[in-house]
């Protein structure tokens, strides 16, 4: 079945594209969600006329993620996680440890956003990514450091 995108999605398309699914999924998912619409002869001309409009908040949105990329380049986040003698963590630094984090510097980020590579189960500095847009992609560094035997040994 052909639908119109109302909406970004990350496995479909961006908004306004119309790609061909499942009737199932249009019909009991996509469009009672408001995600999309029928392809119609008056949906196409519609279309036709938010397409400046959608194109100019596309740019825009990708502008202003340029930007927080920016702002992102020089951050470093630090995350205190327990650790063994041999440096390997107890269980692993996850991307809602890191959205934490980036919380407490001022910068939210959402962490369905962040991408982990590979599990993060040791001390040491990592390379992380954040997709800010579907074309703009921000790296940070992670620092995971072990918590102090003197914080347990005061309290």
């Amino acid at each position: 079945m052909k639908i119109i995108l109302m909406q970004d999605l990350e496995d479909l398309g961006y908004e306004g594209d119309t790609v061909d699914v499942a009737r199932g999924y249009a019909r009991n998912y996509l469009i009672p969600k408001g995600l999309a619409i029928e392809t119609s002869e008056a949906n196409l001309k519609a279309l036709e006329m938010r397409k400046r409009k959608i194109l100019a908040k596309r740019a825009k949105d990708k502008e202003e993620a340029e930007q927080v990329r920016e702002r992102l380049s020089g951050i470093t986040v630090k995350v205190i996680a327990k650790a063994g003698e041999d440096g390997k963590l107890y269980g692993s630094v996850t991307s809602k440890d890191i959205a934490q984090q980036l919380d407490s510097q001022g910068v939210v980020a959402d962490r369905r956003k962040i991408i982990i590579n590979e599990a993060i189960r040791s001390l040491g500095e990592f390379k992380v990514s954040i997709k800010l847009h579907p074309e703009v992609l921000a790296t940070i560094t992670v620092v995971v450091e072990g918590e102090k035997k003197a914080q347990y040994e005061s309290a």
